[in-house]
């Protein structure tokens, strides 16, 4: 009984209660208007202000960045991300500056944002290496567009050359993707970027064979072969006795298309004309002595 009669009182009391509370807030609304509706509402109008002519402003002075590094002969990559970098932060800037205009406390958001990006800069700590070693890449062009490159562990052509990647393709055409944090922490050998190359070939004859009769066929065939330069001048020269063979040094300089090419049919005219003179091309030896063990103890 007690029961019902409680929740019978409470049913008709929550009602005055709620409505009571919606006037008392709505006499809050009504006061705050009166008293402070002008100003927010021309706080409002200059946050709204101080966003569309910072922006506006913001993408004027982006612009002019990325003139300034067209003119400067930047990557066009680099370029756009770097405008992208400055766009970005302008606006945070205006951003901030509208919503303090506001009342907010921008303070504080700043410095969770502050603490948002280093979070996120650690968590990205190779990310951003990559991205750092992509700029220097693209700054200081140690290759280029289809040049042949050795770095990172692997070889290959080079494709494309991203902020925070590179695209090599293997000489048996299989895509690499190669992060620039990993060029730039090593060695990178650049294959194509002088023009002429040099061969270095070492060629063994017997201990038996004429030397001066050898050097000169080896001579011979550097002058026949027209693809090899003048300048600078082929060296042909003894440069090791060898445990089974004289060896000599042939390195003939060629035009860097030429290389390849070249050393293959080089090595195939010194085979073919070592063949055709008797020439020794000597391969290691190892000799056995055999001891009878009988033979010795019965002596």
């Amino acid at each position: 009984m007690w029961s019902t009669l409680f929740a019978q009182e409470k049913d008709v009391i929550a009602p005055v209660d709620t409505m009571t509370r919606v006037n008392n807030v709505w006499k809050q609304v009504n006061e705050f208007l009166t008293t402070q509706g002008l100003n927010l509402a021309l706080n409002i109008f200059v946050a709204l202000l101080i966003f569309f002519v910072g922006k506006w402003i913001a993408g004027l002075l982006t612009r002019f960045c990325s003139r300034l590094m067209r003119q400067a002969k930047v990557d066009e990559t680099l370029a756009r991300f770097m405008a992208n970098i400055i766009n970005a932060i302008l606006l945070v800037v205006v951003i901030l500056a509208a919503l303090s205009q506001l009342g907010i406390n921008t303070t504080s958001l700043a410095a969770i944002l502050a603490a948002a990006g280093f979070a996120v800069g650690m968590a990205l700590q190779g990310t951003l290496g990559s991205f750092a070693s992509g700029v220097m890449l693209i700054l200081f062009k140690p290759f280029k567009f289809g040049d042949f490159i050795e770095a990172g562990g692997t070889s290959g052509v080079v494709e494309e050359i991203q902020i925070f990647s590179t695209h090599l393709r293997t000489v048996d055409n299989i895509a690499i993707v190669v992060p620039n944090a990993e060029i730039t922490k090593g060695i990178i050998k650049n294959y194509s970027k002088k023009e002429t190359r040099r061969i270095d070939l070492v060629i063994g004859c017997g201990y038996d064979d004429d030397l001066k009769t050898v050097k000169s066929f080896l001579e011979e065939v550097i002058r026949n072969e027209v693809r090899v330069l003048t300048d600078p001048e082929p060296v042909v020269a003894v440069n090791e006795l060898g445990d089974s063979s004289v060896n000599f040094v042939v390195r003939p300089w060629v035009k860097n298309a030429d290389y390849w090419d070249t050393r293959w049919d080089l090595i195939e005219a010194i085979k073919l004309g070592f063949d055709e003179r008797g020439f020794n091309i000597p391969y290691p030896t190892r000799d056995l002595h055999l001891y009878n063990e009988a033979s010795a103890a019965s002596s």
